[in-house]
């Protein structure tokens, strides 16, 4: 694995080093460099550095203009305005750069040096409930956090926090035990996450009804939760039909998401069960929580309720049961004890952000989190129907997750089969899986987290704008060229001179990796998708612009096709770290 410094990090070597060499004295000086619509580059850090010395800023671009070598990379540089560079690279430099990329796997993306240990919470559906589309965003955001990061050498390690315990259990299960076939399956073959869900269905309102029209059957329920929480076998283990039942369903859900979740990954707020009592221990002893009315608390400054009373974090309640603050904190033990995190990732709706400030704050407190162990809430908005509310159904319902992604391949197949030519029913139902779920995804990650989206299904496969659709279908019209190039093959040409629109296309691909470093260090999966739709249109440009296969020589046509291919790779690796599929044809 080589990798590869971009060209935008070489020539900020180069100013640098001229900056450094025009006034010693200043000490190392940031050229900050960024891209420009004048050049291929502008350096503005001159200002500031010239402020400082009190050096006038034109003067001192001419003296680190003349120490800076041209030919090889640097093509030219002009000084303009008050002081500022405009540097333009020499065509050899971006084919010679993008040459090294393509001979690497990793397309030239060098590996985080601080690469560390996270721990990702994210994809958190509750047991004996069916997943609605507020479990969309949760998933989709943290798989591609997972993917990102794991691409930059960091050890990733998968948490889904089901909602398996508390007291609606008492409820299902007695429920379960006094008609014992509820959750049997129609035959022995594999049972439909379709039938695990109606068969939960149906015994969650049964039970419902029943606790709440027969009080003899709520005393018998409430006495259950006891039961379950004393770990009684039988208990147990018709609470473990409904945690097997339920991951049935989550994992045909996830299925349908093309997401891989393992069964270790799974580790609902059950699995924290035995370190509760020592948790509060240890925040009674360290003088971290108090009790107040009875219950154990960690009250804080700066939160207050609407009565101006400060509002506590309730750790136990006072009649000793254990709220969520108890299995959260327990959970970062085992994270940051047992698991040696350094980072944890909380993917959770935006409307959680007070409970995760509190617990990530006691756990500062208790010294379980400090300067070397970090906890971030990636939080995320609420799903809106086009109407701008929150996405309901006619009725006023949550939106059933598997309906709607059902609903996407649906409106994706019309797609595909408009645009087809050569492809069988077969061929047209696997692509609309593809192209329908990399909808969903691509429209949830191509909007900052923090933010509300808004639903629109037709929107998302629409083959124009800012949609996955558009994406897929410049990669797959690539491999349409790559086929039909017949005796030419995709070969880097240092000497070809390039175009207006194969330089732009050749300076953006040559940004991918510098591009994923700023993804993983802010989680910002948004910004990965907004460079792969630059690199759609920077290629549509181009396209348009640049004829491939008739090209004026032989070695333009190499070079073009090796653009081409440079362009589907990169597409197909940055889709591919949003959780998305590249169909080879569309």
């Amino acid at each position: 694995m080589a990798s590869v410094p971009s060209l935008a990090s070489s020539v900020e070597q180069r100013v640098a080093d001229a900056l450094a060499s025009a006034l010693p004295e200043a000490g190392a000086t940031d050229p900050l460099l960024r891209r420009s619509d004048r050049a291929d580059f502008q350096a503005n850090g001159i200002l500031a550095l010239a402020k400082k010395a009190k050096a006038n800023p034109r003067e001192l671009a001419t003296t680190v203009v003349e120490g800076i070598p041209t030919g090889d990379l640097i093509r030219e540089i002009e000084v303009s305005g008050p002081g500022f560079l405009n540097i333009t690279i020499t065509d050899r430099a971006i084919v010679e750069t993008l040459a090294a990329r393509a001979a690497d796997d990793r397309l030239g993306v060098p590996l985080s040096p601080s690469a560390g240990t996270t721990v990702i919470d994210y994809a958190q559906p509750n047991v004996a409930k069916e997943m609605h589309v507020g479990h969309l965003r949760s998933a989709v955001i943290g798989a591609a956090m997972v993917e990102i990061l794991e691409f930059t050498g960091e050890t990733v390690v998968r948490r889904h926090h089901i909602g398996d315990w508390g007291t609606q259990f008492g409820m299902l299960i007695q429920y379960l035990l006094e008609h014992p076939h509820e959750l049997d399956h129609k035959s022995e073959e594999e049972v439909s996450g379709e039938e695990a869900m109606s068969n939960l269905n149906r015994l969650y309102k049964a039970s419902r009804a029943l606790f709440d029209s027969d009080e003899e059957f709520k005393t018998r329920a409430r006495a259950r939760v006891v039961d379950l929480q004393a770990g009684e076998p039988e208990t147990l283990a018709l609470w473990q039909r409904f945690v097997d039942e339920s991951k049935i369903y989550f994992y045909s859900v996830f299925n349908k998401l093309n997401m891989d979740i393992q069964d270790p990954d799974v580790v609902g707020e059950s699995g924290y069960n035995d370190m509760l009592v020592e948790t509060c221990e240890l925040l009674e002893q360290s003088g971290v929580a108090v009790r107040s009315n009875g219950a154990l608390c960690v009250f804080f400054d700066e939160y207050k309720g609407p009565d101006g009373n400060p509002t506590p974090l309730i750790v136990r309640k006072s009649d000793g049961g254990f709220g969520y603050a108890a299995t959260d904190l327990s959970a970062i033990r085992d994270r940051v004890g047992n698991l040696k995190a350094d980072t944890l990732i909380y993917v959770v709706d935006a409307r959680q952000s007070l409970h995760f400030k509190m617990v990530f704050e006691t756990a500062r407190r208790a010294g379980w989190l400090n300067d070397e162990v970090k906890a971030v809430q990636l939080a995320f908005g609420t799903v809106l129907g086009k109407d701008g509310k929150p996405f309901k159904t006619r009725e006023g319902e949550t939106v059933r997750l598997v309906d709607l992604l059902d609903e996407a391949i649906d409106r994706a197949a019309t797609v595909v089969r408009e645009k087809a030519q050569d492809l069988s029913e077969a061929e047209i139902g696997e692509r609309a899986v593809q192209v329908g779920i990399g909808a969903v995804k691509y429209a949830d990650l191509s909007t900052s987290a923090a933010r509300d989206y808004k639903f629109d299904l037709d929107q998302m496969v629409s083959l124009t704008g800012d949609t996955s659709v558009y994406l897929q279908y410049a990669y797959a019209r690539i491999q349409s060229i790559l086929r039909k190039a017949g005796e030419a093959k995709p070969a880097a040409h240092a000497e070809v001179a390039l175009a207006p629109s194969e330089r732009a296309l050749g300076l953006h691909l040559d940004q991918f990796g510098e591009l994923v470093a700023e993804a993983a260090a802010e989680y910002a999966p948004h910004k990965l998708a907004a460079y792969l739709y630059q690199l759609a249109s920077f290629y549509t440009t181009f396209y348009s612009e640049c004829p491939v296969l008739k090209a004026e020589t032989p070695e333009q046509v190499e070079n073009r096709l090796f653009l081409c291919e440079l362009t589907a790779r990169t597409l197909s690796k940055g889709m591919s770290l949003l959780g998305i599929r590249t169909p080879e044809k569309l």
